[in-house]
């Protein structure tokens, strides 16, 4: 889980040690806290005449948490030692997984974005996916933290979501087998007329290293411009955000602004290391979100860089993380970020200078592998697949969700080319090869890119 904040791990915080200890905060030499009267109250109540053993950390966890969820702010929460350790993980190495960026959205869990690569991306799931339960187990009500704890695994084995998908009238069991999360952040190719390509997934402790590296590469290999992509970057580490930011866009410029709750603001400016010196372009989509939003924003205002795509997520908040003594920990908003030139994005995202759609065919559901579509099935995963068929070209017939003959020859036909058994049903391996060759066909026809490219040619051409 890759959000946007600052860690501080302090020592220990004593409020609570101290309010649900044997002693009261005033025994003990503590200025008294009358505010936490009714809590001490609360505890005593319960610990003298509940009808069963109290178990006290798990009530003062329980304290702690109500407080956080209190404050109705999806990026704050409480996290006990396990969900903590998982959470520092996740932003510093490796993990095993499915590899999904979540977010807890009044009482529900969505996806923000999947990670390149993962098997959450490889499954299909998309931006703003509302999972519904894990393995039959309801999420309603649960942190991003709890669903988490649910959703992770030991590589090989597999999870079950339910995923409920905007536009898509039932909800959807997806089946994925969880396996390493790599820490590589950055990936580069060099495209047609000199025009590098490099993805940045997210924003983890080594994505300033891994660019400049990657940067050096194509500039061997004769890069003449750039098109930086964020699609689907769902943020990281603030640090990064503002070393790489600070490559692009000159010395001496604002980056961004922190606003703190008193509207006091401070404007953190790009410094005077090595500056990129050819044409840039910067993908985005509404998987883009926080550090992403910041670096997007940044090269935008304060470097004249364009923006292509969709609208991105929308996250305008800083989160610290704050350690306690037994390693839980509790992380929380403390300020509002703000672009160079003072706009706040939150819940509005940034719309793109050039707005582009990628095809409709790229916003499919997955097919369920475990799934057995055949002759006279009627459902939404038939049209859904009816329309994979389509896009690469194979006629299914009406793409009305009923798996007529000619859904069955069309099917067919796609397994005879896939060098797959030909049986005229969509299963497992079918459903696989299905799914893995419209996802080439994006790749191949991806609208967005290829517009940057086109800026970008176009601006080589006029400096020429």
């Amino acid at each position: 889980m890759l959000l946007f904040f600052t860690v501080f791990i302090t020592a220990a915080l004593t409020t609570f040690a101290l309010a649900f200890g044997d002693e009261k905060a005033t025994d003990v030499g503590v200025v008294s806290r009358p505010e936490f009267e009714k809590l001490y109250e609360a505890y005593d109540k319960l610990e003298a005449n509940y009808y069963k053993d109290i178990d006290q950390e798990k009530l003062i966890d329980g304290a702690i948490n109500g407080m956080v969820e209190s404050l109705d702010d999806p990026y704050s929460e409480y996290m006990n030692e396990e969900e903590a350790g998982q959470f520092q993980e996740s932003v510093s190495s490796s993990f095993e997984g499915i590899g999904a960026e979540i977010q807890e959205e009044k009482g529900t869990i969505k996806i923000v974005s999947p990670i390149k690569g993962s098997p959450a991306e490889k499954a299909g799931l998309q931006p703003n996916d509302r999972i519904l339960s894990v393995d039959g187990k309801s999420l309603q009500g649960m942190s991003s933290s709890e669903a988490v704890m649910l959703i992770r695994g030991e590589k090989g084995t597999k999870v079950t979501l339910t995923i409920q998908r905007a536009g898509v009238s039932e909800p959807m069991d997806i089946t994925i087998t969880r396996d390493e999360i790599p820490i590589e952040t950055v990936y580069a190719e060099m495209d047609k007329n000199n025009v590098a390509h490099i993805q940045i997934t997210s924003f983890s402790e080594h994505t300033a290293s891994e660019l400049k590296e990657a940067i050096k590469k194509m500039k061997a290999e004769g890069m003449q411009s750039l098109v930086l992509d964020l699609r689907q970057n769902p943020g990281g580490l603030l640090d990064q955000a503002i070393e790489i930011t600070s490559m692009f866009v000159p010395e001496g410029e604002v980056i961004l602004q922190v606003e703190d709750s008193e509207g006091n603001r401070e404007k953190m400016l790009s410094d005077g290391g090595e500056k990129f010196d050819l044409p840039v372009a910067v993908l985005v989509d509404g998987g883009s979100a926080s550090a992403s939003e910041i670096f997007a924003t940044a090269m935008r205002e304060s470097a004249g860089v364009p923006l292509v795509g969709e609208k991105t997520f929308g996250k305008g908040t800083v989160q610290t993380a704050e350690g306690f003594s037994d390693q839980s920990n509790m992380k929380f908003t403390t300020a509002k970020w703000l672009t160079p030139k003072g706009n706040w994005i939150h819940e509005k995202g940034v719309t793109p200078d050039e707005v582009v759609e990628l095809p409709s065919y790229s916003k499919l559901s997955y097919i369920n592998p475990d799934s057995e579509l055949k002759l006279d099935n009627l459902s939404e995963e038939v049209k859904n697949a009816e329309k994979a068929l389509e896009a690469l070209e194979y006629n299914p017939g009406k793409v009305d969700g009923f798996f007529d003959e000619e859904t069955e020859e069309a099917v067919k036909a796609f397994q005879e080319e896939a060098d797959l058994e030909v049986t005229g049903v969509i299963t497992g391996d079918t459903a696989v090869e299905l799914m893995t060759s419209l996802r080439e066909k994006i790749e191949q026809n991806d609208t967005q890119k290829q517009k940057a490219i086109e800026l970008l040619t176009n601006e080589q051409k006029n400096a020429s």
